[in-house]
């Protein structure tokens, strides 16, 4: 085994020593703040006594192809995340979480990650900055890629100890840190309905595409559909707030939206404008409210509407990172650049959040606006929330005339059947379909102009 110390403080007054790898592999989900499975976790250490520093974690690619390129990427990213914000790392820590496919043992599944392990270890050392600890946690059990000593890290893996019965399960509670679940439990949260309710879902999103089309092609009818949304947003929150808290699988929020006032809400979101008004709730009361609208919303985005999903899953990241729940921002942020990798709000906000920044400097920004327009309206807050995310990025570089009539997916699948054939490879940002509803691309400083799509709320 390989005995080495590492401290973390998960409270300013508390310092915790944990001692080779059965107690960092517990320590890994109170780092996360949930149990990442199907992930690969690198963990930075600083200084002689191994003081935790920046975090990163990916999803482990399903292709082995993949893993040269990636290891080569995560370790980049880390290291010099690392300088950014700290000092370089001395030395790193390596996780790669993953429960046996069907027919697998545990034993099976390390061995089976074993390059990957390596290829992260030689990025690492590539760099100058040595992996001092390897562990692949699967099915209950873990084994360390770094020691070869049968004696304390035998072929079957040792047990993760039980829950709450350690000292770092301990230090966490005194200190108020608590894990979350699962990351699958935590994105099941967000993901789209795979019930049959959700066929009536993608209709009513057929329908309200239909009936927009017509109202945003006028410039008077895209403010109109824009003070509609933020109206419905705002009663829908009155309704959640009325209403009990909602139970894990979210059912009771489910039940108290409609199918047509998701439909609406989502392609109303659509809007950049309207999206950057409707991040202005993220405090307090209202920031339950919307964080469970947001929620409610992405499991909502069916079928050809999955990148729709981007708009309320920026959301919900944005008011959990301001809310402090830096693992939950994390997760939903991730989610949305999974649905629409190109989602300018998210990239900024989810490097934002990774980056260690400041929620507060974002909310100053969004209470400015807030008051601006409300003394020009001479309304305070008015009936609707306002306000926008990033308008201090956007004045200078999201500005522009007019914006392309939005597209049913109905009439892109009709449009693409003229397209040429092979323009691009599986997988890439041209090959996939797209979903309807209207859209204007935002742009972050320094990008070009240019629309993409039908949707807005980039």
């Amino acid at each position: 085994m390989n005995k080495h110390h590492e401290s973390t403080e998960p409270a300013d007054e508390q310092q915790i020593t944990l001692r080779g790898p059965a107690e960092l592999a517990d320590a890994l989900p109170y780092l996360m703040g949930f149990h990442p499975n199907d992930s690969v976790v690198m963990v930075a250490l600083h200084g002689g006594q191994g003081r935790f520093g920046g975090r990163l974690r990916m999803g482990i690619p399903p292709s082995p192809t993949e893993w040269a390129p990636v290891a080569n990427q995560l370790a980049e990213c880390l290291i010099s995340g690392s300088e950014r914000r700290d000092t370089r790392p001395d030395v790193i820590v390596v996780f790669l979480c993953q429960d046996p496919a069907e027919g697998e043992s545990g034993h099976q599944a390390m061995e089976r990650l074993r390059p990957l392990a390596q290829r992260l270890r030689t990025a690492c050392g590539a760099l100058d900055v040595p992996v001092l600890e390897a562990l692949c946690i699967s099915d209950g059990r873990y084994w360390s890629y770094c020691c070869p000593d049968e004696r304390c890290c035998p072929i079957e893996g040792n047990p993760l100890a039980l829950p709450g019965t350690t000292v770092m399960a301990a230090a966490a509670a005194y200190a108020g840190i608590r894990v979350r679940g699962s990351l699958r439990d935590m994105e099941a949260r967000l993901r789209p309905w795979g019930s049959p309710a959700g066929a009536e879902q993608e209709k009513a999103l057929d329908s309200a595409g239909a009936v927009l089309v017509s109202r945003i092609l006028d410039a008077d009818g895209r403010g109109a559909v824009a003070g509609e949304t933020l109206a419905l947003a705002r009663e829908l929150m009155e309704r959640l707030v009325r209403a009990p808290a909602a139970t894990t699988a979210d059912i009771d929020d489910d039940r108290l939206i409609s199918c047509d006032e998701a439909a609406a809400l989502i392609l109303g979101l659509q809007d950049r404008e309207t999206r950057d008004r409707a991040a202005e709730w993220m405090e307090g009361r209202e920031a339950e409210a919307a964080l469970r609208l947001w929620r409610a919303l992405a499991r909502r985005c069916v079928g050809p509407y999955v990148e729709h999903s981007a708009a309320p899953l920026t959301l919900a990241g944005w008011v959990s990172w301001s809310a402090g729940d830096e693992p939950g921002a994390r997760v939903a942020l991730g989610l949305a650049l999974r649905a629409d990798p190109d989602y300018t709000f998210a990239q900024l906000l989810h490097q934002a959040c990774n980056e260690g920044m400041d929620p507060e400097t974002l909310r100053r920004c969004l209470r400015d606006e807030r008051g601006l327009r409300a003394g020009r309206d001479g309304d305070g807050a008015g009936a609707s929330v306002s306000g926008t995310t990033g308008r201090h990025e956007g004045r200078r570089a999201e500005r522009r005339p007019g914006r392309r009539p939005p597209r049913t997916p109905a009439a892109k699948r009709k449009r693409a059947t003229g397209a040429a054939a092979g323009s691009a490879g599986p997988g890439s940002a041209a090959a996939r379909p797209r979903a309807g509803g209207p859209r204007c691309r935002s742009r972050a400083p320094g990008q070009g102009g240019g629309q993409r799509g039908a949707r807005s709320g980039r």
